[in-house]
């Protein structure tokens, strides 16, 4: 297990990750947001389901994909239909239009990614590839996690630990 301090770190890190993350998100056209990009994606990536296998994949809230997948549906970027199996249900896939967006996001997300990381080798880029992959299969799916308490008061008046930070244990230990 690593030191206390270099998981410490790795929160500022990932914490500055957002700052990468928006600057993918201003490359993307008006009108796909990240999260428009993100159920094109995974539904090229994974091939027709149902919203709820979507919600999973995306790791959150029904109610949020469901609104991700009528922006998309509503541009003619996939298609909804009935479920054989379950009436009730619809089975979303992307349409070709669906694809050649797709294929325009890629296009700028690689480009962009090219130029930003211009003078890593092929070897840091693997690197950095497998342990984002690692640390996102780590979390799997974090929808299940307990809710964080909504009073951090009690935090701000917490003892600290012997390094002077406060402890944090509203993320639960990973599945073994």
């Amino acid at each position: 297990m690593a030191a206390k301090s270099q998981y410490e770190e790795l929160a500022r890190q990932l914490s500055a990750i957002g700052a990468v993350k928006r600057g993918l998100g201003r490359i993307l056209p008006p009108e796909c947001p990240p999260g428009s990009a993100a159920v094109l994606t995974l539904l090229d990536r994974h091939g027709e389901m149902r919203l709820s296998r979507l919600a999973e994949l995306m790791a959150i809230d029904m109610s949020v994909t469901s609104r991700h997948v009528t922006h998309v549906a509503e541009r003619g970027w996939i298609e909804r239909s009935p479920d054989p199996g379950d009436k009730r249900s619809r089975i979303l896939r992307l349409t070709d239009d669906g694809h050649a967006v797709l294929r325009e996001l890629s296009r700028r997300t690689t480009e962009t990614l090219a130029h930003t990381l211009g003078d890593w080798s092929d070897d840091e880029v693997g690197q950095l590839n497998a342990m984002l992959a690692r640390l996102r299969d780590n979390f799997g799916d974090c929808r299940s996690w307990p809710p964080a308490p909504h009073d951090c008061t009690a935090a701000l008046t917490a003892p600290a630990t012997s390094t002077g930070a406060l402890t944090t244990s509203a993320i639960p230990a990973t599945p073994a």
